[in-house]
């Protein structure tokens, strides 16, 4: 959340300069060009970014504009990386894994330091790590502001024709809050359990209760593929028949077992979708799943013992659909954003004094519930953040790919280890850890 906050205060923006609008467009979107809805959709951005970075901007009910709980953790909390900035910019660009230039990227640019986006397009340009670039992409759309739109500007003729797309999605987004594509064809894979398999892009802030006190936090920024290492790489996982009442967000860890196998953990999410406009979907669900929680803070180690208890998680936003792309006679969803909160465990003793390299592993951190009586009291992690999905082209062949990945999940969110439909065992919605047991 915090990085989205990042020179959105008139207070931040009248100390340094916000940079030209007409610089950063070649073709300005003058505003009376704009639909109605596109309107009153930046309209009603522009008035709730600011009441929620100062409450004094409020116009109206505090009550309505002033209550965003994860904002009020961001203005107290303490980092819980400590890194100097020069360590980050040097690890940003130069460390050996991926996943850690990405986070160094992210913990960056959640510092609000003014060469941020500096930095964000020399890792763009450079990183082998095609993830790592379009992941800075939406790093860089989220700082936002015209020096933002020039920025990813750079990229609309990229080699590769994912991150074209993503920069011509993010800068579409910033110039008239609606996403832009390209012209490629799509390709359903036929035979498959979902009609779509969509891969997301999930950044989140962990804010931790350090004390019984409720006057020290902590907060950790997880950047997408740092996520993806300790709680799964998620898709979310749609059929035109059903996905307005509900939707499977298929997880899966890799690195947890040791076997090699994926480490699968599915979550089946029901709600309801606003459907008055035939281009898109805005929706709220809701998961609430069977879960082992660990006393361990991590997954699949029963070492302090375990608790069976019910997990629930929120996910809301809005699906944008591709008249091109049909499947089953309607349109397919080609791309997702929202945002998500939940409830967690952070183990602190056994992340005290380690580096960051040692916190990212997988499963080193599980989802948790304020309702159980014995998880309850050990609940101390506070996660909401935003996530992106979008088709992509998987297999470089020019067409972008709407259920290929693979996800190991039927319909109803059971473990689908060989993908026929037919769940394992009917009703477990989750890896047995005792199957990973020596």
């Amino acid at each position: 959340m915090a990085i989205d906050l990042c020179n959105k205060s008139p207070g931040l923006l009248a100390e340094r300069d916000p940079g030209s609008w007409g610089a950063a467009v070649q073709s300005p979107v003058l505003l009376d060009d704009l639909g109605t809805d596109q309107r009153e959709a930046l309209n009603f951005a522009y008035r709730t970014t600011l009441s929620h970075v100062d409450p004094r901007f409020v116009a109206g009910d505090p009550a309505a504009w002033a209550s965003d709980f994860g904002y009020a953790l961001d203005r107290v909390a303490i980092r819980l990386d400590n890194r100097a900035n020069d360590e980050l910019r040097r690890q940003a660009l130069h460390h050996r894994d991926p996943v850690m230039r990405e986070q160094a990227l992210f913990e960056y640019a959640d510092r609000d330091h003014p060469d941020a986006l500096e930095l964000l397009r020399e890792a763009i340009r450079h990183d082998t790590d095609r993830e790592v670039r379009w992941d800075a992409l939406w790093a860089v759309e989220k700082l936002g502001g015209p020096e933002a739109i020039e920025t990813l500007r750079e990229f609309l003729t990229d080699d590769d024709p994912e991150i074209a797309e993503w920069a011509r999605l993010f800068t579409a987004e910033l110039q008239t809050g609606d996403p832009a594509f390209d012209g490629r064809s799509g390709l359903l894979t036929p035979g498959r359990t979902f009609d779509e398999t969509i891969y997301l892009l999930i950044h989140c802030d962990l804010y931790v209760r350090l004390d019984d006190t409720n006057t020290h936090w902590g907060k950790i920024s997880l950047a997408p593929q740092g996520l993806a290492r300790i709680y799964g790489q998620a898709h979310a996982c749609p059929n035109v028949a059903t996905r307005e009442r509900q939707l499977v967000i298929a997880k899966t860890i890799a690195g947890l077992h040791a076997d090699g196998s994926p480490h699968c953990d599915n979550y089946l999410f029901r709600g309801f979708t606003d459907r008055t406009r035939r281009d898109r979907g805005n929706f709220f669900f809701e998961s609430l799943v069977p879960r082992t929680f660990f006393r361990s803070g991590r997954a699949d180690d029963p070492s302090e013992g375990v608790r069976q208890a019910r997990i629930g998680f929120a996910r809301y936003g809005t699906w944008h659909l591709e008249p091109k792309f049909q499947v089953r006679e309607e349109a397919a969803i080609r791309y997702v954003r929202g945002r998500f909160q939940g409830w967690g465990y952070v183990n602190l003793a056994r992340i005290a004094g380690r580096s960051l390299e040692e916190i990212l592993t997988p499963g080193n951190g599980v989802l948790s519930t304020l309702h159980d009586p014995e998880v309850g009291p050990m609940t101390n992690a506070f996660i909401l953040g935003t996530f992106k999905g979008k088709l992509n082209d998987w297999d470089g062949d020019g067409r972008i790919d709407l259920n290929s990945r693979d996800v190991y999940s039927t319909a109803e969110g059971e473990i689908d280890s060989d993908q026929d439909g037919v769940p394992d065992e009917a009703g477990r919605t989750c890896c047995d850890y005792t199957s990973q047991l020596p």
